[in-house]
């Protein structure tokens, strides 16, 4: 029961380079959350031309990138109904002019709303939530980062029957509840040290099981995605450990459902 420590030394030197940038950007916010979020949607743009388009990747990273750019500039505005209705356009925009320089439609389509849903939610969580923004997007990059690392120990260690082998032959059930059992402690954690604004703190507990949950969703998600495009990382940002998508697969789906959770515990609220 060995861990492969060359893997998880690039893990841990890739967190060493990105994490520190994420954290300041989210501790800043407004502009400072706003420039790393646009560079890191040209970055995804570049990624998924790459790899959905690889014939001819130009013409689609431009098409993904600036409908990305638009969407998040808007949202970072406060006016999230409209950069939500951009985003819908931008993507239908993207599918026909994928179309025009002939390639996929529905991969152009589908990369600008995988990407810029996620993008959107996060500006609103961050800028969009008043006292509590700041707390809520430490919760997602802490849940998603501490499951995910919690599942990749845990499976390397313990191994066993595998997740889902026809996508992802190197996920283990024992790394998925690794993975679970992380994440939901991160929340429960994250929920007692920082205001949330929730009925209890015992929530966190939920919420980090659910986010934990999300994020490997998106990872096992991604590794479909590039099962069907037919290539093993989705880019090379990383030396030898992928792209910028390859870590942030689990963070995007982890967003969603945590900014799902955070409109719930807005629409709910009895003290408004």
């Amino acid at each position: 029961m060995t861990i492969p420590f060359g893997n998880l030394g690039m893990r841990v030197v890739s967190a060493l380079v990105l994490a520190p940038l994420a954290v300041l950007a989210i501790w800043a916010g407004s502009l400072w959350f706003l420039a790393i979020m646009l560079a890191a949607c040209v970055v995804l743009a570049r990624e998924w031309a790459e790899m959905s388009a690889r014939a001819q990747p130009a013409p689609i990273f431009w098409a993904v990138a600036l409908s990305l750019v638009a969407v998040t500039a808007i949202a970072h505005t406060g006016a999230m109904s409209p950069a939500l209705v951009t985003l819908v356009l931008a993507a239908a925009a993207g599918g026909l002019f994928a179309k025009q320089v002939r390639q996929e439609g529905l991969d152009a389509a589908y990369g600008v709303l995988y990407l810029g849903w996620p993008a959107i939610l996060l500006i609103w969580l961050r800028d969009g939530q008043s006292g509590v923004g700041l707390s809520w997007t430490i919760l997602v990059f802490v849940v998603a980062w501490s499951s995910d690392v919690a599942a990749f120990i845990v499976g390397s260690v313990l191994k066993g029957p595998k997740l889902w082998p026809r996508y992802s032959p190197n996920k283990t059930w024992s790394g998925f509840a690794g993975g679970l059992v992380a994440g939901a402690g991160a929340g429960a954690l994250i929920a007692w040290l920082l205001p949330l604004d929730v009925p209890h703190p015992a929530w966190g507990l939920l919420l980090g099981f659910a986010a934990a949950l999300a994020t490997m969703a998106g990872d096992l998600w991604e590794s479909a995605l590039k099962r069907r495009f037919g290539v093993k990382d989705a880019g090379g940002l990383i030396p030898g450990h992928g792209g910028l998508l390859d870590r942030v697969d689990g963070l995007m789906f982890a967003a969603v459902v945590l900014a799902g959770a955070r409109l719930l515990f807005i629409l709910t609220d009895t003290t408004a």
